[in-house]
């Protein structure tokens, strides 16, 4: 499934990214192509044009580059060109690649499939990285990263990177303030987007028919804040310990438009969770249009409109870069194949890592969870406020595994209860999931294996976030200064992800052994 964010594949936009000069009038053009492909989408829904149903799953993670020594390594265009893979490309930093993995139809053996595939580029790929003293892991936030690897200077030499910063810090007008406080305080400030590259992802997308869209991303709104809390794995922001998983205010930090007044008029942010349950797709893509000014404002030759009336599919490419730069961690995406149009849900809210086998255990309990509460009698949304949906999203970032959530009570009709995150999964939630993956055709023994790994993740209370914390704090009880606690953390957590076993099996204290006998 191609990424919907700043692609700039397309020919006549790619050049138009190169150019990088844009004036009021092409804002005005823009904003007008933008409502025309507004309406060629409704038009397009109304005559139910859309691909039939073909449960197609697709998976992208972002990476990190370190050296020996456990630093960020910026040579991610010199591992490329050694990849020579189309499945791998840039990120936004050039401590960062990305890998893609060809869409799957979910059934059978299928997440087996997806682990031998992701082991084997994941292998080679770090096989290409040795060759520049640097080597790949999978991490929500590199724990050694620091301020001074996130400047300008270490963008990835790109020229859509450039833009999107360069249009970005002329919305902001001023320079970017990060200031999140948990466990410690972090309070520094940017003069660019660079601080976004530290928060690598894996994104989940499912394409899904106009009619089952707003159930599954209701669905998807819901359980974020679970996948948040079992998943979390970024409890460190430029060395210092905050949030359990710190991308998520670490990200909306680093793309905000926003001035401190129009914050406080209520100005929406560019990176959110959102404000309410929907009833459609196009309540989204026009949420986004109605809120959010143009950063790209990238007009293609298309006419959306007399495509439409000719009998024809449009890419309706002004909205789709629009709706890219707009970050929402449950993401409509309109994408065309061979002609026929199909809608996604892009699940964005999970971590990288910590190894393939937890990425795979992830995926596949969001893939049955999501199934199952999208097809339920009495939808958990239509029992829950969104603001309470909203406030488990930021719990489920501030305390991960330990984290307590709001969900319908099932003892008191309309009651609320606040439920550990851990026995909420494993009395509620794993049984969902078993039955959604069976729904979906899953084999009985991927369903088992992977769902397994959550149960034990929950019944151990150890998930990636938890590991690097209990393995950080060790190494300075053992008297190593900050630094050399984070790179031995750091080191150590590469060696496990590339044994592959999943997290919770990890033992804590071997990375200061390892330290002492340097």
């Amino acid at each position: 499934m191609p990424r919907a964010a700043h692609s700039g594949r397309d020919a006549s936009m790619g050049e138009k990214i190169v150019a990088g000069v844009f004036d009021l009038s092409d804002r005005h053009r823009y904003r007008s192509k933008v409502q025309q492909c507004l309406e060629a989408l409704e038009r397009l829904l109304g005559e139910r044009r859309f691909d039939r149903p073909r449960n197609l799953m697709g998976l992208e993670i972002e990476l990190n580059l370190v050296g020996r020594d456990g630093m960020p390594s910026m040579v991610n265009a010199a591992v490329l060109e050694r990849i020579a893979s189309r499945d791998f490309q840039t990120e936004l930093g050039m401590f960062n690649l990305e890998v893609n993995i060809a869409p799957h139809r979910l059934g059978g053996r299928v997440f087996e499939q997806l682990a031998e595939e992701l082991r084997a580029g994941l292998a080679y790929a770090h096989r290409m990285a040795v060759d520049t003293d640097s080597g790949i892991v999978m991490i929500g936030i590199l724990p050694t990263l620091g301020t001074g690897d996130l400047v300008s200077a270490n963008l990835s030499d790109v020229d859509r990177y450039a833009l999107l910063n360069d249009q970005i810090v002329t919305a902001r007008g001023e320079d970017f303030t990060l200031d999140i406080e948990g466990v410690e305080r972090i309070s520094c400030m940017f003069t660019s987007i660079a601080p976004e590259a530290a928060c690598t992802s894996v994104q989940l997308h499912l394409q899904v028919t106009p009619t089952r869209f707003a159930d599954v991303w209701n669905a998807a709104q819901v359980i974020a804040p679970v996948q948040v809390a079992v998943g979390a794995n970024a409890p460190f922001v430029f060395g210092k310990e905050v949030w359990r998983e710190s991308r998520p205010p670490l990200f909306q930090q680093a793309t905000d438009t926003r001035s401190v007044e129009l914050r406080a008029q209520g100005v929406r942010p560019r990176t959110w969770f959102g404000e309410r349950w929907i009833g459609s797709a196009y309540e989204l893509f026009e949420e986004n249009v109605r809120w959010f000014p143009a950063l790209l404002p990238i007009c293609d030759e298309e006419d959306p409109l007399r495509v439409l009336d000719d009998g024809g599919v449009p890419r309706l490419q002004e909205l789709v870069l629009h709706n890219g730069t707009v970050y929402r961690w449950n993401r409509p995406v309109y994408g065309l194949v061979d002609g026929v149009p199909h809608l996604r849900v892009e699940n964005r809210v999970l971590p990288a890592g910590p190894t393939v086998t937890d990425v795979i255990a992830n995926a596949a309990f969001y893939y049955g969870l999501v199934r199952a509460l999208a097809e339920d009698a009495r939808p958990v949304w239509s029992r829950l406020p969104f603001a309470a949906a909203a406030e488990n999203f930021d719990t489920a970032c501030r305390y991960g595994i330990d984290a307590e959530l709001l969900w319908p009570s099932p003892r008191r009709a309309g009651g609320i209860a606040r439920v550990p995150v851990v026995r909420l999964v494993q009395d509620e939630l794993l049984p969902l999931a078993e039955a959604g993956l069976d729904a979906w055709g899953v084999e009985r023994a991927d369903r088992d294996h992977y769902l397994g790994v959550i149960e034990e993740r929950c019944r151990r209370r150890v998930n990636g976030a938890s590991w690097q914390v209990a393995t950080y704090h060790r190494a300075r009880e053992s008297g190593l200064e900050r630094g050399a606690a984070l790179a031995a953390t750091t080191r150590r957590y590469c060696e496990l992800m590339h044994q592959g076993d999943p997290v919770h099996t990890w033992p804590v204290g071997v990375a200061v052994r390892a330290a002492r006998s340097r």
